[in-house]
């Protein structure tokens, strides 16, 4: 078994390039080659069709959710009601650290002047402190989504940990039909105007014709929280 992990997600993505989203993940939660793996959600506009695939397959898999204590009401809410209606036996809330949050962000503004120091607080150091014990995490990253997800693969290397994606490959329509398909309810956000969700001060409506990530740090030079990494590195501005 390859040891370095980056030859470990070459390694994965030759022997599942042919699979499908749902096998890449059944395959990738018992492959002793992948490790302990921990299901990182936003629980936004598109989780729930990952988070149904995750509950068909193995229900205690551990769900780690970042309560970043900025997000919208109708996100919290909608947290709850999936995980009740999918049954899921191991959701973590995770928060930033509250000393930490008293010393960098007392009044709670840090995102207007730093919102890459606010993301690192609020999402990025408790993500790290929670995968501590894991292997690896899948997320629900897609290459339709652009930036830096367009060359996206199953497996790929992320520090010292692998990250799983199993719906790389996906459309929107694919995930569009498959939570239809499967009656899966939607972020009441959605209806709204807001196909991309984040923290409420960081995220406004999208127009008809832009792209569904276009409301995400609006008029600043990011485009991603900063827990994903290339290359060792944390992917939070436009490619």
């Amino acid at each position: 078994m390859p040891h370095d992990i980056d030859d470990r997600a070459d390694a994965l993505n030759e022997a599942y390039r042919h699979h499908s989203a749902h096998a890449v993940l059944e395959r990738a939660l018992s492959d002793s080659q992948v490790g302990k793996l921990a299901m990182v959600s936003s629980f936004g506009a598109e989780s729930v069709a990952l988070l149904h695939m995750v509950s068909k397959i193995d229900r205690a898999t551990p769900v780690l959710f970042l309560d970043t204590h900025m997000l919208f009401a109708e996100t919290l809410t909608y947290q709850m009601e999936v995980a009740e209606q999918l049954r899921l036996r191991d959701v973590r809330i995770l928060h930033p650290d509250r000393a930490e949050v008293m010393d960098r962000d007392n009044e709670g503004l840090l995102h207007l002047s730093d919102p890459d120091g606010c993301c690192a607080l609020r999402k990025t150091e408790p993500l790290q402190r929670a995968l501590a014990g894991f292997d690896g995490w899948i997320t629900g990253r897609k290459q339709y989504q652009g930036g830096a997800r367009v060359q996206l693969k199953f497996f790929e290397a992320d520090g010292d940990h692998l990250k799983v994606n199993p719906l790389a490959h996906w459309t929107s329509s694919d995930v569009q039909d498959y939570m239809v398909e499967n009656r899966l309810p939607r972020h009441p956000l959605v209806a709204q105007g807001y196909p991309s969700i984040g923290c409420a001060p960081c995220t406004t409506k999208v127009a008809p014709g832009e792209d569904p990530r276009a409301g995400r740090w609006r008029n600043r030079q990011k485009s991603e929280c900063g827990i994903h990494f290339v290359n060792g590195k944390p992917v939070r501005v436009s490619a």
